[in-house]
Formats: C-alpha cells, sequence, structure tokens
C-alpha cells in the first residue's frame, strides 16, 4: 500500500502572482499527450518553431537573422545562471545593477561562480539611475558586461531598460538582461536596444506552465561562450549547438508536456493580438487594481512613474489585528491567490496582473477583498 496521500481536490484559483500564474485550460490540455524527446514530430515540429517566434518576438524582421532562441531546463534562476555562467569569460568583468531580491540572486551567482564583477546597490524601492551606472562604469574600466533585471518583482519596478541600453551601446559593454517577469508582456526589441542577452521562463507572460526557461541572444555571443562553462548542466553553448545542429533536440531529457504547453500558450498569444495587445491588458488590470485598491485604503509602495503592469507591492493595513496569513486565507477561500511581500524595509503583499486576467476579474477581486478586510469594522 502507498503512503503518498490523495491529490486535494482541484480548486481553480486566480493566481495573482508573477508566475507559475493562471493558465487556460486549452494551454493545460495541450499537456494530455506523451513525447518522445528523440522524435522529429516533437523537436522539429514542436521546439523548432518554438524557438523561430521566440526570435520573431524579440525584435524586428531586420535583426531577426542576428538572434537564436535556446530553450533549457528548470526555473528562471538556472537559465540566469547559465548566462552568467557561460557569458563572462576568465578575462571580463560583470556589472550587476541590484536593486531587489533578482538583482541580488544575480550578485550571489556571481560569487558562487567566481567571476570578476561589482555590483551597483541601489536599494530595493529606488529605480537605477542611468547616470549612477555611467559613473561606476567610469570608475571600472575593466566593465565588459552590464546586468539588470527590467521589472523587479520584488517591488514590480520597471528598470529604466532603454536607457541603460542606450549607456551601453555608447560605451560598448554587453548587456544582458533577466526580462523574466517582462518578456511577452511588454514590448522589447532587442535589436534596436543592442541586448546581447535576453532571459526569460516559460511561465511567465507567455502564459505557458514551469519547467523550462529561455535564452534569445545573439548568435555571435553565443558562439563567443564555447568553453566558459563553469558547469555541464548549465552550459549555454553546448545547449545551443545540439539544438542547432540536431533540430531543436534538447541536451538532456526535455519537459515534454511543458513545451507542448509553452507552444499552445504561444498560439494563444497571437490569437490575443501579440505582445502590444497583452501590454494593453496587463496595464488595464494594473490600473483597475490600484484606483479599486485606493478606494479601500491600500496605499502602492511605489510611485506610478516607476510602476510596471506586471506586479503591484501595497502596504500592509497598520491595524494592529491585521495578519497577512489571516488576510490570505480570507482572499483564498473566495477564490483568489496574492503573494507575501519581499521587501526587507516594508511591511507589505503583492499582486500580479498577469496570466489569465481581466479588468473584470480585476474587479471580483476587489469585491472578495472588501469583505476580507476583517479589521475593519464594516467588514462583511
Amino acid at each position: 500500500m502507498t503512503h503518498i496521500p490523495a491529490a486535494p481536490a482541484a480548486v481553480d484559483y486566480l493566481l495573482l502572482t508573477p508566475g507559475p500564474l493562471s493558465t487556460t485550460a486549452t494551454v493545460r490540455a495541450a499537456m494530455l499527450q506523451d513525447s518522445c524527446t528523440w522524435d522529429a514530430d516533437y523537436n522539429q515540429g514542436v521546439v523548432e518553431p518554438i524557438r523561430r517566434e521566440l526570435v520573431r518576438l524579440a525584435t524586428g524582421p531586420e535583426y531577426q537573422s542576428d538572434y537564436s532562441a535556446v530553450l533549457l531546463q528548470g526555473s528562471g534562476s538556472y537559465v540566469v545562471e547559465s548566462v552568467l555562467g557561460s557569458a563572462i569569460g576568465s578575462d571580463e568583468c560583470l556589472l550587476i545593477i541590484n536593486n531587489g531580491a533578482y538583482g541580488a540572486r544575480m550578485g550571489e551567482m556571481a560569487r558562487c561562480l567566481g567571476l570578476r564583477h561589482h555590483e551597483l546597490d541601489c536599494g530595493e524601492t529606488t529605480r537605477p539611475e542611468p547616470a549612477a551606472i555611467e559613473a561606476m562604469l567610469a570608475r571600472h574600466p575593466e566593465i565588459t558586461h552590464l546586468a539588470m533585471v527590467h521589472c523587479e518583482t520584488t517591488t514590480g519596478m520597471l528598470n529604466p531598460l532603454d536607457e541603460v541600453a542606450e549607456l551601453c551601446q555608447r560605451r560598448g559593454i554587453l548587456l544582458i538582461v533577466d526580462a523574466m517577469s517582462s518578456f511577452g508582456g511588454i514590448p522589447i526589441d532587442m535589436g534596436h536596444l543592442g541586448i546581447e542577452f535576453l532571459i526569460s521562463s516559460a511561465n511567465k507572460c507567455i502564459q505557458g506552465v514551469p519547467g523550462f526557461g529561455f535564452v534569445i541572444a545573439r548568435r555571435v555571443a553565443l558562439t563567443a561562450c564555447a568553453g566558459r562553462a563553469r558547469s555541464v548542466s548549465l552550459d549555454l553553448h553546448a545547449q545551443w549547438q545540439t539544438m542547432e545542429q540536431q533540430g531543436g533536440k534538447w541536451r538532456f531529457t526535455s519537459p515534454t508536456h511543458t513545451v507542448l504547453a509553452f507552444a499552445q500558450a504561444l498560439r494563444e498569444l497571437d490569437e490575443e493580438g501579440g505582445i502590444e495587445a497583452r501590454h494593453q491588458r496587463y496595464s488595464e488590470n494594473q490600473r483597475t487594481l490600484v484606483d479599486g485598491m485606493a478606494a479601500l485604503g491600500f496605499a502602492p509602495l511605489l510611485p506610478e512613474k516607476w510602476q510596471s503592469p506586471i506586479i503591484t507591492a501595497f502596504y500592509s493595513p497598520t491595524h494592529p489585528d491585521y495578519r497577512f496569513a489571516d488576510f490570505y486565507q480570507r482572499l483564498k477561500a473566495q477564490g483568489f491567490v496574492i503573494y507575501p511581500g519581499k521587501v526587507s524595509q516594508a511591511d507589505c503583499f503583492r499582486i500580479g496582473n498577469i496570466g489569465v486576467v481581466t479588468p473584470e476579474r480585476v474587479r471580483d477581486l476587489l469585491a472578495a477583498m472588501a469583505s476580507a478586510c476583517y479589521w475593519q469594522g464594516d467588514a462583511r
């Protein structure tokens, strides 16, 4: 007899998180098929079209021949570590922009990998200033690469990608962008911005399920990664070469069900109208959320000018009876799952706007939120 308990009954919660997030029934249904990782129908019929579509989404037609996409097993952090460990040569130096948990994680990776690097610590609730970045580059002429998170989901801040990209192009710095929570939901033109490596994950704004991440990079930059990897499994060049030379085959076991779901998610992104249309929906979700939360007495952590449409941090109530765990459970009982805070210097919680979320569903959340405010005398 097995001692593993039965799976809990399925509940269709709306996940208001930065990923994994709520997906469509058709994305989930795409996983109801088994595939062989060696089979041409899978590799050439599913993986290769995904790779081409990612490049098409990432830049304009005039740049697409310069770029290639690599898929890699694991969470987004695995893929970030693969890029850092494969792209930075022993005689090169990396500048990491740190204004949240994911910039800090890149610093942790750089230390673990033994990379020559510097960190510009901006604080969790401060936007990186291009002038401060340029001053850092001027003080350290040994810097060859710069890595920055685009949307820092610690707070929901949208970092100044256009300005930093222009600075890197002007100074000849190779730019690595962690676009984990923005690619597919915010328009980005890699070729125009001169981005060398862009990193994202299947379970973010493309609205797939967890299991792999991907890198979109200049072909010349991927070629330069040969022999640099500090890991066998996370060797970005080796993964790319296997996919290039063997028609989409993965070096090691492919997460086949996740890949099939991702292919369906890409079709649904196109059906929605592409990244511009998705960005518009996410932005409307976020505006609806902030306006409704203000009416309930919740203030956002960030000023509006810095806020992304991906996720929003709100200050927690100061009432002595407020407990996030209780608030969370009251919302969950009504079908809504929100996210705890991650800012070390402020008591807050976060609400995501991405995935299968519409302004109508945000208004449903706001109604549930009003009834979940148990510390208010008029809570229902």
